[in-house]
């Protein structure tokens, strides 16, 4: 009974990462969805620019602390190591959840596209980078990454496999080191209309993207695979294509 406790709560938490995943290309993109990043009624720059900002920084500290090894470490000696994973999957995809609803829109144009090959060829690319987030996750293991693998070797009984063996430099991760935030990046700068509101999102998410891919998960990478991740760390740029180290 557990087992199969753990496996729907698995099964759950994947599920509600699928609706916040697709419903962030919707929400960003202003793309169908009933609520997106400019809909909704104004409030006041002050207002819109606080609540925007701590909307997002309780995005990035749920994200980053949970992610951190000595974290890791204490939780699951609270609860099933199993759903370890599962939990982080559940909880930033309800802190997406929680930006979508409660988000300011702030109408102000930075910028407007006019012409509409333009606007088609940027919306391509906005579309563009989200495929190369979510296929960047199957290049490393989808599953393992979102927590249905460990679910389901908990109720085969098998012991989950150790991070240390998980190392892969193939596809994407050969031209840039974190393909996943590179698609993410594509994909919020992309946009032929470009709003006060989706440029403190796309700024915010940016600064918080290199300070955790640079401080942060690159030093637990490096601790984890050792000289093997320095050495790719001299080869293969860390965002940007053909750019830096």
């Amino acid at each position: 009974m557990t087992k199969l406790i753990t496996f729907l709560y698995g099964v759950f938490a994947y599920l509600l990462f699928l609706i916040a995943f697709l419903y962030a290309i919707g929400f960003v993109g202003n793309f169908i969805v009933p609520k997106s990043i400019d809909t909704g009624p104004e409030t006041t720059f002050t207002q819109a620019l606080i609540i925007n900002v701590l909307l997002l920084s309780l995005f990035a500290l749920q994200h980053s602390i949970m992610a951190r090894p000595a974290f890791k470490k204490w939780w699951t000696n609270i609860v099933n190591p199993a759903i370890e994973r599962s939990t982080y999957v559940l909880l930033s995809s309800s802190a997406l959840l929680l930006i979508y609803w409660q988000w300011q829109p702030m109408q102000t144009i930075v910028w407007k596209i006019e012409n509409e090959t333009a606007t088609m060829i940027i919306n391509g690319i906005y579309f563009l980078g989200w495929i190369i987030a979510l296929l960047s996750t199957f290049i490393i293991n989808h599953f393992d990454l979102f927590g249905l693998k460990q679910i389901i070797q908990n109720i085969k009984n098998k012991d989950p496999e150790p991070e240390c063996t998980m190392f892969k430099i193939i596809h994407l991760y050969k031209i840039v080191r974190h393909p996943i935030m590179l698609g993410f990046l594509i994909a919020f700068w992309a946009t032929p209309v470009m709003t006060l509101g989706h440029l403190v999102f796309a700024l915010t998410t940016t600064i918080y993207i290199f300070i955790a891919v640079k401080f942060l998960e690159e030093k637990d990478l490096r601790e984890l695979f050792g000289e093997e991740y320095k050495n790719y760390q001299k080869k293969v740029p860390m965002l940007v294509p053909f750019i830096g180290k």
